[in-house]
C-alpha cells in the first residue's frame, strides 16, 4: 500500500533498480539513488495482478487502461490530507458526546429574595 498516493491503481518497476514501487516517492524513501528515467516503462495492475508495459514516448489516450482488464489506472492521485473533525456516532441516535452533563449553577431568584449586596448598597 501507498501511503503518499491512496488510490493507486498500478505498481511501477524502477529502472534503475528493478524493484517494483507503488510511486516515485515510495522509491525514494527506500532507495539512496534517484530514479532513473526511461521511456519505456513496466506496470502491474493492482486489479488483475498482471504486468505489461507501455512506451511513454508514444502515449496516447486509450493507454490509460490496463490492457487485461481495462482498469482505467491513469487518475487524479488522491493524497492523505491532515482532517480536523470528529469520530463517534451519529449524533441523531446518540448524542452523548454533544451533552454538558454538569450541574448548571443557578440562583433561586424571586421577588421575595433580596440581594445581600444590593441591600447594602441601599442602605449604605
Amino acid at each position: 500500500m501507498c501511503k503518499h498516493i491512496l488510490n493507486a491503481q498500478v505498481s511501477i518497476r524502477a529502472p534503475c533498480c528493478k524493484q517494483w514501487y507503488d510511486c516515485a516517492e515510495c522509491h525514494a524513501e527506500a532507495q539512496t539513488h534517484p530514479l532513473a528515467k526511461t521511456t519505456e516503462m513496466a506496470f502491474i495492475c493492482k486489479k488483475c495482478k498482471k504486468a505489461f508495459r507501455k512506451d511513454m514516448s508514444a502515449y496516447e489516450e486509450s493507454d490509460e487502461y490496463c490492457p487485461h482488464c481495462d482498469n482505467h489506472y491513469v487518475i487524479e492521485a488522491k493524497t492523505p490530507q491532515a482532517i480536523v473533525g470528529v469520530e463517534g456516532e451519529d449524533a441523531r441516535v446518540d448524542n452523548r458526546m454533544f451533552k454538558d452533563d454538569r450541574q448548571k449553577q443557578t440562583k433561586n431568584r424571586s421577588l421575595f429574595t433580596i440581594d445581600s449586596e444590593s441591600l447594602t448598597d441601599k442602605l449604605g
